[in-house]
This record gives structure tokens, C-alpha cells and sequence, in this order.
């Protein structure tokens, strides 16, 4: 009986078990631009987002950075727009986005993998589809047709 009391009286007294904590957004993040500045993802809610995860060595990556300063030039003011490069160093990142012009976009340096583990990403080149709600769509291999598919659907 004492048992039952002591039960009641949590529950109405409003212990209890604490309540499931709210996923933590994918757009709560901060990292270094392959320039050096500071970045917050946050400045990215609120609105569709694509992440490009790339390295400056690989081939295909190189083949789509056209089609991201594409998507960017596109579709720039209804979705944001991030290249993460990863797997190489500061300055391979530097040469890349450079030689490829891809500097209409954003690109952290992330040479220690954190946003990469963040998002689960194993192999480059893979995007990552974010919508409005800060809900994670995809994250895929996806080829120039689909890349433009995709955003044109999430952007609405």
C-alpha cells in the first residue's frame, strides 16, 4: 500500500521518468571554412539544405563540383548550400576549391572527420538532403540528373 502511495504521489507531484530528449538538429554543428573563418550551421535552419561531402583527390568529386556551383547559382536563396571536404589536408582542400572555382560555395575543412562521422559518411562523394524541419531525407551517391531532381523537389 505504501508502495502505491508513494507512486501516486510522484505522479501527481510530476516525477517521474524524464521525457525522451529531443534529437539533436543534423544543423547543430560548428566547424573551420577551407579559408580559415568559423562556421555555425545554424545560420542554415529554416531552410532546405544539401551537404556535399568531398576530398580534393577524388576524381568524381572533381566531375561534380560543377554541378553543386550549379545547384548554388540555381537555387542559392531557397537552399543553403555546404561542401564538406574531408579525407586530405587544409591545403589539397585549398587547391581544390580553387582550381575547380566551386568558391560560390561554402567549404569547411573537416580533415578530422567529425561532420563526416556526424552524418555517417563513409566514401566521398555523397549528399546529404536536408529539409525544411531539419529532417535528413537522403544520403546517397547521387548523379548530376538526380542531384537536380532531388533539389528541385526539396526546394519546392
Amino acid at each position: 500500500m505504501r508502495r502505491l502511495l508513494l507512486v501516486l504521489a510522484l505522479l501527481l507531484t510530476g516525477c517521474g521518468p524524464a521525457p525522451a530528449a529531443a534529437a539533436a538538429s543534423p544543423l547543430a554543428f560548428t566547424g573551420t571554412t577551407v579559408d580559415g573563418r568559423p562556421f555555425d550551421a545554424s545560420t542554415l535552419a529554416g531552410r532546405p539544405a544539401l551537404l556535399w561531402f568531398w576530398a580534393p583527390w577524388c576524381a568524381t568529386c572533381a566531375a561534380q563540383s560543377g554541378s553543386v556551383v550549379n545547384v548554388q547559382d540555381t537555387y542559392g536563396g531557397k537552399l543553403a548550400v555546404l561542401g564538406i571536404a574531408g579525407m586530405g589536408d587544409n591545403k589539397a582542400m585549398h587547391e581544390f576549391v580553387s582550381d575547380l572555382d566551386v568558391r560560390s560555395v561554402t567549404n569547411l575543412d573537416d580533415s578530422a572527420g567529425v561532420l563526416w562521422r556526424k552524418f555517417g559518411i563513409t566514401e566521398q562523394s555523397t549528399y546529404v538532403l536536408i529539409d525544411r524541419a531539419g529532417k535528413v531525407l537522403d544520403t546517397s551517391y547521387l548523379d548530376d540528373i538526380e542531384l537536380n531532381t532531388r533539389v528541385k523537389t526539396l526546394v519546392g
